[in-house]
């Protein structure tokens, strides 16, 4: 069926409606590993496959965008081997995973500070978004070293900057929107986060306004492509008024 949209194109819920982007916090990797006695790196490599799957099944269930949390600005407080083992970890999926996405269709796009990423995962990354600039089948975005209030920040400097240029003479939402990472992006109609945690932890704050929210016990790595579907289910019996009656 075709989606109802408003004015601002937002999916309208109900009546079996299914979000054309979805947003996910990955939540629970290292938990998942700690529970059974390993390594977390081995919790963070076993989502990084369960990313895989959820990617493939997203154009099957309706799904046009997706938006996954990997690493935050935060995280670079955690101890030094994790760290380097999760940018490991990037490296190679980003590796390992570009042939497939150009086939597939996928499209995959970065958010985030670069500048604070090696030089080598920062050149992956270009390079896969040059490969897969044409693709249209799943829009995927991966935000690593984001934080929301960062983002917000960078932004609002690039728009002091037109301001200051006199490109602009008034900033409009929509010239904010147009200096964040996600310009050109539509905003996210659900987010998930996974492990339990019911904190948006610096998600996408400004995109996410209007975004449902749903928050499952499950853990990443356990985060099956059924479990998707099953909240997505739940998004179609959602009303949406977008602040109308």
């Amino acid at each position: 069926m075709e989606l109802a949209q408003d004015v601002s194109g937002e999916v309208a819920g109900g009546a079996g409606a299914r979000p054309r982007h979805v947003a996910i916090i990955m939540d629970g990797n290292g938990r998942w590993a700690t529970e059974r006695g390993w390594p977390r790196l081995v919790g963070h490599r076993r989502g990084a496959e369960r990313v895989k799957q959820i990617v493939r099944a997203c154009p099957d269930l309706g799904v046009d965008w997706l938006t996954i949390y990997a690493f935050s600005t935060e995280n670079w407080k955690r101890s030094t081997e994790e760290v380097l083992g999760l940018m490991k970890i990037f490296r190679r999926y980003i590796q390992h995973e570009a042939r497939g996405m150009a086939a597939e269709g996928v499209r995959l796009r970065f958010i985030g500070g670069r500048e604070r990423l090696d030089r080598k995962l920062q050149d992956l990354m270009t390079s896969i978004e040059a490969r897969t600039a044409a693709n249209t089948r799943l829009n995927l975005t991966v935000a690593i070293n984001y934080g929301g209030r960062d983002e917000l920040l960078r932004a609002s400097n690039r728009l002091a900057g037109r301001i200051a240029r006199k490109e602009i003479a008034e900033a409009t939402q929509a010239d904010l929107a147009a200096c964040l990472d996600t310009a050109g992006h539509p905003d996210p109609d659900l987010v998930i986060r996974t492990s339990g945690e019911t904190r948006t932890s610096n998600f996408l704050p400004w995109q996410a306004a209007y975004a449902e929210y749903e928050f499952t016990q499950t853990l990443w790595p356990d985060f099956t492509p059924d479990h998707l579907s099953v909240i997505l289910d739940r998004f179609g019996q959602r009303e949406r008024r977008f602040g109308g009656a």
